[in-house]
């Protein structure tokens, strides 16, 4: 029987009530990342969407989309630029803030991190409101970056992050 990949991933993703804070579930995916066929399953189902060679970079999101995108882009065979939060990189860089629910927050990428024209994978482990990966997809836009796609593990369907995102192409194979 064939294995179900998105039910086969979502059961690996564990809930943690009130965490970061109350009212909050948090979604742990460390039980699927300690899961070897569940973590290559992940990495293989973004590849696959794909193809080798098709991008240049794969850029990922602080701090779990570094351990996916990394992964994605081993086996693109492309470079990874890690997106931090502002402060984290030790080089010139370039920042993009955004607005959340009370207050902003900024990411930031090196100056070189992606050259213009370059086509950019966007990788992250979860789409929640969007405000993240759309600051992230304007940050590789301002280095002169072709944003191919945004690819998450999950999607929080009910926090409406393809909003934020309205003209970009989106996947996630696991949708709460």
């Amino acid at each position: 029987m064939p294995l179900d990949l998105p039910a086969y991933l979502a059961a690996r993703i564990r809930d943690v009530p009130d965490y970061p804070q109350p009212g909050v579930v948090f979604k742990d995916i460390t039980p699927l990342l300690g899961d070897h066929v569940a973590f290559a399953g992940a990495v293989d189902a973004i590849v696959a969407r794909h193809g080798r060679g098709t991008v240049d970079k794969v850029a990922g999101i602080e701090a779990r989309g570094f351990i996916l995108a990394a992964a994605v882009a081993y086996h693109f065979g492309a470079g990874f630029v890690p997106v931090r939060k502002a402060g984290k990189l030790p080089y010139r860089t370039v920042s993009e803030s955004y607005a959340l629910e009370y207050g902003t927050a900024t990411v930031e990428v090196h100056v070189d991190a992606v050259a213009p024209g370059e086509k950019v994978l966007i990788v992250d482990d979860l789409l929640a409101t969007g405000g993240t990966a759309a600051a992230t997809a304007r940050l590789i836009e301002k280095l002169g970056g072709v944003v191919t796609e945004l690819d998450f593990l999950v999607e929080l369907s009910f926090l409406n992050g393809r909003q934020n995102l309205a003209t970009r192409r989106i996947f996630a194979p696991i949708v709460y």
